[in-house]
């Protein structure tokens, strides 16, 4: 009987519509592949491609002319034009074709959804499956890290006895059994900053809603938790500002009292991360010398952004193209002494900048201009500007177009933001 139950909600969670198989796998295959998204690069890829494909089947047998409906999602095939016309001065061609290859969505989702049909719970359930998939690569990552610390104290001889060395291997334990519970060490699956971006998205709707449910309440519980796992500098200050949004946006006096006493005990909470108790430490603590025994991932990072700067005068018009871009970005690294990122080969971990290194002032001003008109659409509500918030923040922090976890993600939630119908933000978000 529960068998049957738990067959007959997955079944409701899927998109169905006996009149249109092709539109029916479409949204499923995007369902699958959201859940997908939390758990691996390669997993989704397959059922993304799928989605495509079927996207397009669909653009040549719809009989209607969307090309002028919500003309700014055009912006989109704009930017794959640029970064593909840069391909002409770059040297590094085979690099260059895989960013490319790996862009594609950001040509054709874009189009696809001009052309498909969608009503606030085929979009809503795109949240849903996303969170089934983070709640899975939770307990997966908590279940790999306990093997880990388990093999740890393995490892090391770890014993347990009234004795000052007892004590001593018990404290040596702990410390390092919690390190495979914190940042990378503890997102084993895909990297943090993309899972702490999936985790605030599908807070901003869970927080923008009343918890009804004791099933809610542990799941907002869960996913607070995994972001303090995640241990996301970026994240914490994106979750500082929505907090700060939604408190403001209550009415009640009584309840905003109530919500804003949470909030300082959860900043507590969360200050007491070691991440980021060290933070403000290794930021501060640059010295004259870059090299790698002083430069911390906080350091390495500020440097990064400063190499950037210098490449982005030196040609500020075209870029150096998609393929040459790390490659430039590398060699100013040995220029300036910034072993630590050369050895590490580090993008500019920041989009906007990344952008402009790959195609100048063009390409980043199509994208300037994609999350100017976002804003602009989502400005009327302080519960939909949070959304906007999110993706602004995030790409300042990484270079999410870099990757294709990042690529399609944004590729499918902003032009769902973006439709004139404004699916995703008035129906979903604000509802």
């Amino acid at each position: 009987m529960i068998f049957k139950e738990v067959i007959y909600g997955l079944n409701r969670m899927f998109y169905r519509d006996e009149e249109d198989l092709i539109v029916t796998i479409f949204w499923n295959s995007l369902y699958i592949s959201f859940f997908l998204l939390p758990l691996g690069i390669n997993l989704p890829t397959p059922f993304f491609v799928i989605s495509i494909l079927l996207g397009l089947i669909n653009i040549f047998r719809t009989k209607r002319n969307f090309f002028s409906d919500s003309k700014v999602l055009w912006l989109f095939p704009i930017y794959f034009i640029i970064i593909s016309i840069s391909m002409i001065y770059t040297e590094n061609i085979q690099d260059g074709m895989n960013l490319l290859q790996r862009s594609l969505s950001l040509l054709f989702f874009p189009i696809i959804f001009l052309f498909v049909k969608e009503d606030a719970s085929s979009v809503r359930k795109l949240f849903d499956f996303l969170l089934l998939g983070i709640l899975v690569s939770f307990f997966i990552n908590f279940a790999i890290g306990i093997y880990d610390t388990l093999g740890y104290i393995k490892r090391s001889g770890f014993f347990l006895e009234a004795s000052i060395e007892g004590v001593s291997s018990l404290f040596d334990a702990t410390m390092k059994g919690w390190s495979y519970f914190i940042r990378t060490d503890f997102s084993k699956l895909i990297n943090s900053s993309y899972v702490s971006l999936y985790i605030l998205l599908v807070l901003s709707y869970y927080l923008k809603n009343k918890l009804q449910s004791r099933v809610q309440v542990i799941i907002v519980f869960v996913l607070f938790f995994y972001l303090f796992l995640l241990a996301s500098i970026a994240a914490y200050l994106i979750l500082l500002i929505m907090c700060l949004l939604l408190i403001f946006n209550i009415s009640d006096k009584s309840k905003k009292y109530t919500m804003s006493l949470l909030f300082f005990l959860g900043v507590i909470v969360f200050l007491n991360n070691p991440r980021v108790f060290n933070f403000y430490k290794n930021v501060t603590g640059i010295s004259d010398d870059f090299g790698i025994t002083t430069t911390t991932i906080e350091k390495s990072r500020l440097l990064t952004w400063n190499a950037s700067l210098d490449l982005i005068k030196e040609a500020p018009i075209f870029g150096y193209g998609i393929g040459d871009t790390n490659d430039v970005l590398t060699r100013k690294y040995k220029e300036l002494n910034y072993f630590h990122n050369y050895e590490n080969k580090y993008n500019a971990h920041n989009q906007f900048l990344q952008t402009f290194l790959q195609t100048g002032i063009l390409g980043f001003g199509v994208l300037i201009t994609i999350f100017v008109l976002l804003a602009i659409r989502m400005w009327g509500s302080k519960n939909e500007f949070s959304v906007f918030l999110i993706l602004f923040i995030s790409l300042f922090f990484e270079s999410m177009l870099v990757r294709f976890n990042g690529i399609v993600f944004f590729s499918i939630i902003i032009p769902l933001l973006l439709k004139k119908r404004s699916i995703l933000s008035s129906r979903i978000i604000r509802n």
